[in-house]
Order: structure tokens, then sequence, then C-alpha cells
């Protein structure tokens, strides 16, 4: 591959991330709304499943070969995604909206200690940066309209299970981002992509009988237009198109930066939320937003500076 040819596959990567965050922006205010007519284990249920059951028709139909080798990578992937998703589904019920975010928005941080831990890898200083940015913009985007040491006070103050859980969440989303990058390099995408959906699915169905079993939420469903449009736009896009993309797209950027790029979903969600329910963000909001996007430029420029450098050295 040619030094051009490398940057162009690397930036297209990249754009590919943040499309995929800007789609993900939209699902906040789209589940918010769809979870009002049906409950939120057999939500997740049913999104995978027409994305998975679409990936296993477009198999069948290009007849593509299934490597079975990439089954338990897969299998591992949709374990991840899914424990993401519950427990910060569980997370929320017990803390509020704001803490949610910014606790999920955590992953950032923990993405760099997985990275060592599985493959090894120290990540860069610019991406070290940027992270540290990052998480300061998190913090002022999560602190609403009151002081930010109100809000850091109030989250010590009032830490309990349900931020706990949450943090446990970030913790399973930090480890997938990272298997996305150990995996997808080395298995058949198709059958990569399609085993995670699929698993996520059944696991959805198996969660939701349980939240049914044990009183935690009963299962419901009133098949209402937007509820019909929220399956639609979180099955093809927020699933299928942007797991499709991560898998494919993520092994050509580095852990820590696509969780930086990822770290970009609540300032678009904030855009959604503006134009489509009318909430406005505080200028500690718009401060953590700059903060944010600074965050991905300085991992960028500083990162490419050393590269650059790098290769003119003489060997």
């Amino acid at each position: 591959m040619t030094k051009h040819s490398k940057y162009f596959y690397k930036y297209t990567g990249e754009a590919a991330l943040i499309l995929m965050t800007i789609i993900w922006g939209g699902t906040f205010v789209i589940v918010k709304e769809s979870l009002n007519d049906i409950s939120s284990m057999l939500f997740i249920a049913i999104r995978f499943a027409i994305a998975s059951s679409l990936l296993i028709l477009f198999l069948l139909i290009k007849k593509i070969k299934v490597d079975t080798k990439a089954i338990l990578p897969g299998i591992m992937l949709g374990v991840f995604l899914f424990s993401g998703f519950f427990f910060q589904t569980i997370g929320l019920k017990l803390t509020t909206a704001t803490k949610s975010g910014f606790i999920t928005g955590t992953l950032i941080v923990f993405i760099p200690f997985v990275q060592i831990l599985v493959e090894k890898k120290f990540p860069t200083k610019g991406a070290l940066i940027g992270t540290a940015l990052v998480f300061t913009g998190l913090l002022f985007l999560s602190s609403g309209g009151s002081s930010i040491t109100n809000f850091i006070s109030e989250l010590g103050a009032s830490f309990n299970i349900g931020d706990i859980l949450t943090l446990i969440c970030a913790v399973f989303f930090a480890v997938h981002v990272v298997y996305i990058d150990v995996f997808s390099p080395k298995y058949n995408y198709w059958i990569l992509l399609t085993t995670q959906l699929s698993t996520v699915a059944v696991l959805g169905f198996i969660a939701s009988l349980l939240f049914s079993g044990f009183s935690v939420e009963a299962i419901h469903i009133d098949f209402t237009k937007y509820l019909i449009f929220g399956l639609l736009y979180t099955s093809l896009l927020a699933t299928l198109l942007n797991i499709g993309f991560q898998t494919k797209f993520q092994k050509v950027v580095s852990p820590t930066k696509a969780g930086i790029i990822y770290s970009f979903e609540p300032i678009f969600a904030a855009i959604f939320a503006f134009f489509l329910l009318g909430e406005k963000i505080s200028n500690f909001g718009l401060l953590g937003c700059v903060l944010i996007f600074l965050g991905l430029i300085v991992a960028e420029l500083f990162d490419s500076y050393f590269e650059s450098k790098n290769e003119s050295e003489p060997c």
C-alpha cells in the first residue's frame, strides 16, 4: 500500500466513524420517544433482529461461504455489545439521564487501559492528550446550566447503584471497541458482522423474558407510527449501517482515537434535541462541545506531525 492510499483509507475510516456518530446522535431522541410504546429490552431485540435478518438474507442471496472461524469472535463481540446496552438500560432506571450520559462517555478513559491489557499496545501521546480534552469536554457538556464543581460534587455525593451499573456499561463498550480492532482484520467481515448482530438480538429476547419474569420490566409493545419509524431508523441506520461501518473501518483507526470520535455523539444528540425537541444547550455545554472537538483535532494533528517526522528521519 502506497503512502497516499494509506492516508486515503485512514481518513475514509475516520469519516465513516464520524458519520456513525452523527447517526447515533439521532438515536437519543428517537429511542427516547419510541420507548413510550415498547419495553426497552424488546426494543433492542427487535432492532437487532431486523438488522441481522436482512444480513442473513443477503448472505443467502449472495451465497457467501460461512467462515466458521469468525463465528466465535462474532459471538464475543455481540456479548460485549449487548452487555453495554443491558447495563446502560438498567442503570438509566436508577440514575439521571445526565449522569448516565456522562458515565457512559467515560468509555474513552477505559479504552487505553483495555488496549494495553488486550493488545499490549500503548496509545499515542496525541490520543492520550485528546482523551483528556474530550473527558473534560464531557464534564462541561454534562454539567447543564450549573457550575462544573457542583456537577462533580453531586456526582460523587450521590454515586449510587445505577451509576455503578452505567460504569460497567462503559467498560463493556470500551472492551467492544478494542476487540473490534483485534478481530476485524483477522476474520471474514460479513460473518463477523452477522454473528455479532444476531447474538445481540437473541440475548435481547432472552433479557426481555427475564426482565418480565423477575418483574423488572413488563413486556409491552404498541405499534404506533413513531415506534415503526424508530425501529426502522435504529435497525437500518444505527445498527446495520453503523455496526457495519464500525466492523469494516475501525481497524484503520486506533481504538483510542475511535473512542474520541465516538465522544461526538452527545454533541450530535444535543443538535438533534435542539431541532426536534426544542431543548437548548447551556454555555457550559457549548464549551464542552468545543473541548471535545478540540480533542479530536489535537489527537489528529499531534499524531500526524510525529508520524511525518518519523518518516522523514533517516533510518
